[in-house]
């Protein structure tokens, strides 16, 4: 579904999609379009796009054709979602330990919309880290 979703082809883009957007959450998928892991997570994107476009506008960066921000941002795993509003970096506090991006495939497009607001609501309110609705951390998982 990916191919369904906006792609930002270089760092100018990428860049200028997360300072040109005012009112809005950007969401950023960096990860490869051929990855499953990253197929799951498009498939998602794409299913709640309609529902949040008045809050949230969605990007999809492959970073091997735009390894710009490789570093920067860490970006070492198959698939890794990032959120940025009024040209600030959105730290989600997920119980995982990495509070700067989620870099696993969420399947359920509730509990996406769930977080996506959850980072709006935060943003607007000023602050630059938010909880997570619900704990990612293992600790529960028996």
């Amino acid at each position: 579904m990916s191919y369904m979703l906006s792609h930002l082809e270089n760092g100018w883009q990428v860049d200028q999609a997360i300072l040109a957007e005012e009112d809005r959450l950007v969401v950023i998928r960096f990860g490869h379009d051929w990855d499953p892991q990253c197929m799951k997570m498009d498939e998602t994107l794409y299913g709640i796009a309609e529902r949040v476009k008045n809050y949230v506008v969605v990007y999809v960066v492959d970073i091997s054709a735009v390894p710009d921000f490789n570093k920067m941002y860490e970006l070492y795993d198959p698939c890794t979602l990032m959120f940025f509003y009024r040209n600030k970096h959105m730290m989600i506090d997920l119980g995982t330990g990495n509070n700067n991006k989620i870099n696993w495939a969420i399947e359920d497009k509730q509990e996406m919309i769930d977080i996506l607001e959850t980072i709006y609501r935060g943003a607007r309110k000023g602050r630059g880290l938010v909880i997570s609705p619900k704990d990612y951390s293992t600790k529960y998982r028996y």
